[in-house]
């Protein structure tokens, strides 16, 4: 019985020199360093695009932290934390370009010394390998190069949080800009 073509194991790690910004805020440096995940990568069906899938059980980005994050050339507040659960990221790799776009959903969720825990932001954007493009915020990525590097760009709508507080602190509902670099490679 043949249940078709195995699927390629792939590791995603996510690397430093990466950045998020929301709303008027200018970006953060973020040091994504350590995170990552297994996925598979399907063989091509008659044409260069082939499905790409990182369970998000499976996936593990490091919170935006004073040790992992920089606005303005200075860390985030001690105690301030912004910890990131995926729920999506899936998409598609074009062979011959290295051309990756996959669609990221993540709930992040801010805290505050134990003192303060807002709702979670839900985030549904398409990372991409090319331009994106939003009212205010834009960036370029990267595809995927030969040792596996790139830069994957989105822009996302942020929808209001329901925390009065938040909301206006933020100015939700507004855009997001992330830029990831990372790495996606084969496993033995």
């Amino acid at each position: 019985m043949n249940s078709g073509p195995v699927p390629t194991r792939l590791q995603l790690q996510t690397g430093a020199d990466c950045a998020l910004a929301i709303g008027r805020y200018p970006q953060f440096r973020y040091d994504a360093r350590g995170g990552g995940g297994m996925g598979g990568l399907d063989a091509p069906e008659g044409g260069n695009d082939q499905a790409l899938v990182f369970p998000a059980e499976g996936l593990c980005i490091p919170a935006l932290t004073w040790q992992t994050t920089r606005i303005l050339g200075l860390p985030l507040p001690p105690g301030l934390s912004i910890t990131i659960a995926p729920t999506q990221l899936a998409g598609r790799l074009h062979a011959t370009t290295g051309e990756v776009t996959l669609r990221f959903q993540a709930r992040f969720r801010f805290r505050l010394a134990g003192l303060y825990q807002a709702p979670d932001l839900v985030i549904d954007t398409q990372l991409g390998t090319g331009l994106v493009q939003g009212q205010r915020h834009s960036a370029v990525g990267q595809p995927l190069g030969d040792d596996g590097g790139a830069l994957l760009v989105g822009v996302a709508m942020v929808p209001p949080s329901g925390d009065r507080w938040l909301d206006r602190f933020l100015g939700l509902p507004d855009e997001a800009l992330a830029m990831l670099r990372c790495s996606i490679t084969p496993v033995a």
